[in-house]
């Protein structure tokens, strides 16, 4: 029988004190692909080999983890922080799987389409035995779900991204699995499709239970929730993270009374504070449109500990360029005050369709942060007619570094292609905080599994 190595448990979650506890649609980088093929199989050819698959050595003492729809890799830093080797990562957006690459390089980067891997020939590639991988973590994109037959759902080619994560399931017989998307899916068919991937979950023989999570809630800036499914081939299944912070946002989803987090008054003593705008990202230089470049050197000092920890002493960071607006979004920038939005601008400088709408509508667009606040969802284009992206105090959009820091991504985090590229990289991607919480959360459970089969063994 194999030897059974019980893991030290890493450092706790920043900042976080142990309460008691109870993406685009999924796209997590899984998009188009951010260059023309022919340009992108140039690269290839010249750049990196994404069709063969090599063993990497790993830490033998860590939970090991295999990322489809990896993205620019958000879950799979927020799994590092938490002491987990991450063995394969996998994604069809070129440049999202070079960032993934560049910034995990212990990790095999794969830049094929998911349904031509073979599962059995990577398992084995990886020295796995079935049964053996400890985390199979993936965002399969679901809009080819069939809302008119949602009985078919899986027989549907169109939903053959979900199919070929439970392909690697079956495969892999992972300990744990952990599947992402945005609340959504929920509405999906009525919500009959989402219990159907509950059922096929558990068909395949795995204890699953899902939540919709909160960013704010584990010291993220950002209001942005995620529907997480975690699940574990023993029972019970794992528990989501309980919030660490106090940070409250409307919930104006289907599932938002009763799948989230719902935060009593009382509870604000108990918490850390929300981390706020100021505190994410004041401390980074100042620029001016056309400013700053993909090299940056701090000249402030980091006053928050969240950016303490963002720049883990580092004398530079990367990405933080300040584009150019168009001439008559910089002109309407200058009457947004903080916190507000389109309605600010005067209506004749608005565009056409934004002069017949309604006051009540579109309440993020051409919206202007606040220090004191969380920012909203990190979009994948910094465009003010999609979203809050002006600056609190700076007469410009958001970097892409600035971006990044909202999504928790460490200031070492470099991101790599065209900027927007880069920023579609950053939100498609899962905060990094938020996947730590979850990452340390699943490793209660991983550790409860090893203290039996040991104590089994040992029997």
């Amino acid at each position: 029988m194999k030897k059974i190595t019980v893991r030290k448990k890493p450092k706790p979650l920043y900042r976080q004190k142990v309460p008691m506890r109870p993406t685009p649609l999924g796209l997590n980088g899984h998009a188009a692909h951010s260059l023309p093929e022919s340009t992108a199989s140039a690269l290839r050819e010249n750049l990196v080999a994404p069709y063969a698959v090599h063993l990497r050595p790993v830490d033998s003492n860590a939970y090991t983890t295999v990322d489809l729809f990896c993205g620019a890799g958000g879950i799979t830093e927020g799994f590092r922080r938490a002491g987990y080797s991450c063995l394969y990562g996998n994604d069809i957006n070129f440049w999202a799987i070079e960032t993934f690459r560049a910034n995990h390089p212990n990790t095999t980067a794969d830049n094929r389409p998911i349904e031509k891997v073979d599962a059995a020939a990577l398992r084995r590639s990886l020295n796995l035995e079935p049964g053996e991988l400890d985390v199979l973590v993936g965002g399969p994109p679901c809009q080819g779900f069939s809302i008119n037959a949602p009985e078919r759902f899986l027989e549907d080619p169109r939903n053959s991204l979900f199919k070929h994560y439970v392909r690697f399931l079956n495969e892999f017989r992972p300990k744990t699995l952990l599947i992402e998307n945005v609340p959504g899916m929920l509405s999906l068919g009525g919500g009959v499709i989402f219990e159907q991937i509950l059922q096929a979950l558990r068909a395949h023989g795995y204890h699953v239970q899902a939540r919709i999570l909160f960013a704010g809630h584990y010291g993220v800036p950002q209001e942005r929730w995620r529907m997480i499914i975690l699940g574990s081939r023993f029972s019970p299944p794992p528990n989501h993270p309980y919030p660490t912070h106090f940070a409250t946002a409307r919930a104006n989803f289907k599932g938002g009374k009763t799948m989230t987090f719902r935060l009593l008054p009382l509870e604000q003593t108990a918490l850390l504070p929300a981390v706020t705008v100021g505190e994410a990202i004041g401390d980074l230089p100042r620029l001016g449109m056309g400013e700053g470049g993909e090299i940056v050197a701090y000249n402030r000092l980091a006053e928050s500990e969240y950016a303490r920890m963002m720049r883990a002493g580092a004398a530079v960071t990367f990405n933080h360029h300040a584009g150019m607006l168009a001439p008559q979004n910089a002109e309407r920038m200058k009457f947004v005050k903080p916190g507000g939005s389109w309605r600010d601008i005067p209506h004749y400088l608005l565009p056409k369709g934004m002069q017949k709408a309604r006051k009540s509508d579109h309440t993020k667009r051409y919206g202007r942060l606040r220090n004191d606040g969380l920012a909203g969802t990190v979009l994948t284009k910094c465009d003010p007619h999609w979203g809050a992206v002006f600056l609190p105090d700076q007469d410009r959009a958001l970097t892409v570094r600035e971006a990044a820091r909202i999504q928790s991504f460490p200031d070492s985090y470099k991101f790599l292609g065209p900027r927007v590229a880069q920023y579609e990289q950053v939100g498609n991607a899962v905060p990094v905080l938020m996947a730590e919480a979850i990452a340390r959360e699943l490793r209660l459970s991983l550790d409860a599994q090893e203290t039996i089969s040991q104590n089994c063994h040992v029997a």
